[in-house]
């Protein structure tokens, strides 16, 4: 075995958009006239806004399609995403994707995130040019723990499974992984809340930890 290919989720690993996300869903909230508890809303971490709308039409009767409850979310998100001072990429991801580039290792993108969102990051911060990938929510038929987006991304790579690892931060995506036979390492940051890490292979929260060569002894 020997690490080829990185399959990194984007939000809460790459960039926090999870404030952003909030702020656009409780506003939403607000227009629907929907009361979502801190508990039921925890539950939504690592899916796609498609998949939540749907829950969110199904669990309060709504009156409108979830394609419109989302495009009113997508609304009040395009907002914070222009003009959230505060947004920006998480500590050390950077570094440690240049640190994966530059040791030709494969980065592919797999996120539950729109692709509007997705390109709207790698554009914002230049990440263009490291990921020879990127999988969407949209092109899925089934959100994260469904271990689709990583199957795809694995082969995408181009490398075998057991030659990639996956880099999350959610229950959700901890166990896609988990069911797709891809080492897991879970990144555990003061952003996290309410996760579980037990199907993870590695929990770090810095990601110095993972670095090429601190990963040799994995693989």
């Amino acid at each position: 075995m020997q690490l080829k290919a990185v399959l990194f989720d984007m939000d809460g690993v790459i960039v926090d958009t999870e404030p952003l996300h909030r702020k656009a869903y409780f506003k939403t909230f607000e227009d629907l006239n929907i009361n979502v508890s801190e508990e039921f809303y925890s539950s939504f971490t690592g899916l796609s806004t498609k998949k939540v709308c749907e829950i969110l039409k199904t669990t309060f009767d709504l009156p409108i399609s979830a394609e419109e409850i989302a495009s009113i979310k997508r609304k009040y998100f395009k907002h914070f995403f222009d003009h959230d001072t505060d947004f920006d990429l998480l500590p050390g991801v950077l570094h440690l994707i240049k640190n994966y580039h530059e040791n030709s290792i494969k980065l592919i993108l797999a996120s539950s995130a729109s692709e509007n969102t997705i390109n709207s990051v790698f554009e914002k911060f230049n990440l263009n040019f490291y990921f020879s990938g990127k999988i969407s929510g949209d092109s899925l038929k089934e959100s994260k723990p469904n271990p689709e987006i990583f199957e795809i991304a694995a082969k995408l790579s181009g490398e075998k499974k057991e030659n990639c690892i996956v880099i999350e931060d959610s229950t959700n995506g901890i166990l896609a992984a988990h069911l797709a036979n891809i080492f897991c390492v879970a990144y555990k940051s003061e952003h996290s809340k309410n996760q579980n890490y037990e199907k993870a292979n590695l929990v770090i929260s810095d990601f110095r930890e993972i670095e090429t060569e601190k990963m040799l002894k994995y693989f």
